[in-house]
């Protein structure tokens, strides 16, 4: 049990997250999984548990007590982190709206959950991340593109993406990623994009979730990636 390595993933009951914790529990990882939906929660973790240690408690990353019971969970076990994926984001209205017409509760809604809850959760867990963690935000293209009706999802995107450099600054005794996984084809991709075919688009597990598993399994600088780096970048 002690030599496994241990990882907690937000918003792991479908797409990226979901995908990620498959892919980390074959390798043997210890898992905590995070998502709002329990139902699904509770069918993701039925599945990975098959292959290894899995904890998974239901909640908003909104809700402080539920940052903190993530954070008395891993207490409990005594399990030190060698990984957290700040993953859980939430797009906004869809149809995505201007950001004058934008409505001013959502904005609190989307720039909460993307990127305060991220560092209020970081805040519970430093007393249980191991000595060389890597902590992976997700990102998004839209955080450095400026495009038209994602100003609520871009903009608390690139607060994220900023405050991961910040972090890494920091906390040198971690390793801080900022990740752009590109298009997806998962259930978020489709609400920005209601009534379209998104089935061209990647799923999480063929390129987004290789490359993560790139910056996990190999020495390679803190810094912003997306899903089109490859394991010639490290070092």
């Amino acid at each position: 049990m002690e030599d496994k390595k241990t990882a907690l993933i937000t918003g792991a009951s479908k797409g990226l997250g979901f995908a990620l914790a498959e892919s980390l529990a074959h390798k043997g990882w210890n898992l905590i999984l995070n998502a709002r939906n329990a139902k699904r929660l509770l069918a993701a973790k039925n599945h990975i548990a098959g292959f290894t240690n899995v904890i998974a408690i239901s909640g908003d990353v909104r809700d402080e007590i539920h940052l903190l019971q993530l954070a008395e969970v891993i207490e409990k076990e005594q399990w030190k982190l060698d990984l957290v994926v700040n993953n859980a984001s939430v797009l906004g209205v869809s149809p995505m709206k201007n950001l004058l017409d934008h409505p001013v509760e959502d904005l609190h809604t989307v720039l909460h959950t993307n990127m305060i809850a991220p560092i209020s959760l970081l805040q519970k867990l430093r007393p249980h991340l191991r000595k060389g963690a890597k902590i992976i935000n997700v990102s998004s293209d839209a955080a450095v593109e400026a495009y038209e009706t994602w100003g609520a999802y871009g903009g608390s995107k690139a607060g994220l993406d900023h405050m991961t450099a910040i972090l890494r600054k920091e906390n040198p005794q971690y390793q801080f990623y900022a990740f752009d996984p590109g298009d997806m084809r998962t259930d978020m991709y489709q609400a920005a994009f209601p009534g379209e075919d998104i089935s061209d688009r990647p799923l999480p597990s063929e390129q987004a979730v290789p490359a993560i598993m790139t910056l996990i399994e190999n020495t390679i600088p803190g810094g912003r990636y997306t899903s089109n780096f490859s394991k010639e970048q490290a070092v």
